[in-house]
C-alpha cells in the first residue's frame, strides 16, 4: 500500500470508530446526563463552526478593498498600449 492508501484507511477506521462511540454515548450513556452533555457539545461545536465561517466571510468582505471600475482598467490598458516602444525591425514614424 502506498502512503495515500494508508492515510485513507486510517481516516476511514477512525471515522467509523468515532461514529460508533458517538451513537453508543448518545443512546446508551454509561453515566446519567452524559447523553445530554454530548448533544449540547455537538450543537455548540456545530453552531460555532457555522457562525465562525460566516464571521470569517464577513470579515473578508469588510476588509477587502473594492475592485477598480472597468473604466479605470480600460484607461490603464490604453495608456500601456500607447507607451509601448516599437520592437526591433519596426520603423519609427516621425510625427
Amino acid at each position: 500500500m502506498n502512503r495515500d492508501n494508508v492515510i485513507g484507511t486510517g481516516i476511514l477506521v477512525v471515522s467509523i470508530a468515532v461514529i460508533a462511540i458517538y451513537i453508543w454515548l448518545i443512546f446508551f450513556p454509561p453515566l446519567m446526563g452524559l447523553d445530554i452533555f454530548i448533544l449540547k457539545l455537538t450543537g455548540s461545536v456545530a453552531v460555532a463552526g457555522i457562525f465562525g465561517i460566516l464571521a470569517w466571510i464577513g470579515y473578508t468582505l469588510a476588509t477587502t478593498p473594492p475592485p477598480k471600475p472597468i473604466e479605470e482598467i480600460e484607461k490603464e490598458i490604453e495608456k500601456e498600449i500607447g507607451e509601448e516602444k516599437p520592437t526591433e525591425g519596426q520603423q519609427q514614424t516621425a510625427p
